[in-house]
């Protein structure tokens, strides 16, 4: 029997050595790109071949949103956008600034698995997803022109960046956390002396001066992103305005403090905005459901507010322990 036992402690030992093994190849493997050192095409330089059409047609959905299938649009048929943002007042430069959300190298990180939805989603199911919310509008048909041209835009300014690539700069650089409840007051504060020089004290932002945009998006009110998108989250809202705000800054420069960064986020999103129906099908699986999240249910039993400004700490401990109980279940 001991002999026994040693054999299979052995073959254990061989078998989390070659798993091991094989992990770190497959690490090894995988591209690293660096997006805050990567130059993006120059949309200069796209042809008028068919593919180069539905880039470009794709380029001018990002920058103008509003006046391809903003809401005042001539054809209603084509009125796909709820409000008159533009795709590029989260995703700066086109889709092209590190850590704004950009669209540099999306291409090849889908398909992939999003909490929200509790499924593997594609990419055109995370281009409708920012329709509905953070557009507050309605889904794109798969195979209309608009999508195709989303489509071949992510993928001509991702060109250069292989499949799967692990990149640094995507997404927004995450806030240190002040550990305490958001300040409303002292987010009010930031807002008039930082934010409202361009989106107005009022937060109804400033209108282009051509086209159906703004120059200057409205940050609340009935023209702005819902209450189910990424930006109506406290810590999202937050990484997004330290790194990018006020206007020009980038995420080497700087200009709010992690607190105020906080507290303001808090502020904007304590404003009334335009609300999606249905949230209560977000998140199937509630352990996966992002701690900032202002809306329930819940897996735990904080109270909406605490998800809503924070501290956010407590409510991580108890998911922890809900998915210790759950897998021992």
């Amino acid at each position: 029997m001991r002999g026994f036992i040693r054999l299979m402690s052995m073959l254990a030992a061989l078998v989390a050595a070659t798993v091991t093994a094989i992990s770190a190849a497959l690490a090894a493997d995988v591209a690293q790109v660096n997006l805050t050192e990567w130059t993006p095409p120059d949309i200069k330089s796209v042809g008028d071949d068919a593919f180069g059409k539905l880039v470009k047609y794709g380029y001018a959905l990002m920058t103008d949103t509003a006046s391809q299938i903003g809401p005042q649009v001539d054809d209603p048929q084509m009125r796909y956008s709820g409000n008159n943002l533009t795709c590029q007042n989260c995703h700066l430069k086109a889709g092209t600034q590190p850590y704004s959300m950009p669209l540099t190298g999306v291409w090849g990180q889908f398909p992939q698995y999003r909490g929200r939805e509790g499924e593997v989603g594609t990419l055109e199911d995370r281009i409708n997803g920012c329709l509905e919310r953070s557009m507050n509008g309605r889904a794109l048909p798969l195979g209309s022109r608009e999508m195709k041209a989303f489509l071949a835009f992510t993928k001509w300014v991702s060109t250069g960046i292989p499949d799967g690539a692990k990149l640094t700069g995507a997404g927004a650089m995450s806030v240190k956390e002040p550990g305490r409840a958001a300040d409303l007051a002292h987010g009010g504060e930031v807002y008039a002396q930082v934010c409202a020089t361009c989106h107005g004290q009022d937060g109804q932002g400033q209108r282009a001066e051509s086209g159906r945009g703004y120059r200057f998006p409205p940050l609340w009110g009935p023209d702005t992103y819902n209450n189910g998108a990424g930006m109506a989250r406290l810590l999202s809202a937050a990484a997004f305005i330290k790194h990018n705000m006020p206007f020009g800054t980038t995420y080497a420069s700087a200009v709010l403090s992690d607190e105020d960064a906080y507290d303001v986020a808090a502020f904007i999103n304590s404003a009334e905005r335009p609300q999606r129906a249905n949230l209560d099908k977000d998140f199937p699986n509630r352990l996966q459901k992002p701690v900032d999240t202002a809306y329930g249910p819940y897996a735990d039993d904080f109270p909406p507010a605490q998800h809503k400004l924070g501290p956010f700490d407590p409510i991580r401990a108890k998911v922890r322990e809900l998915a210790a109980q759950a897998a021992g279940r």
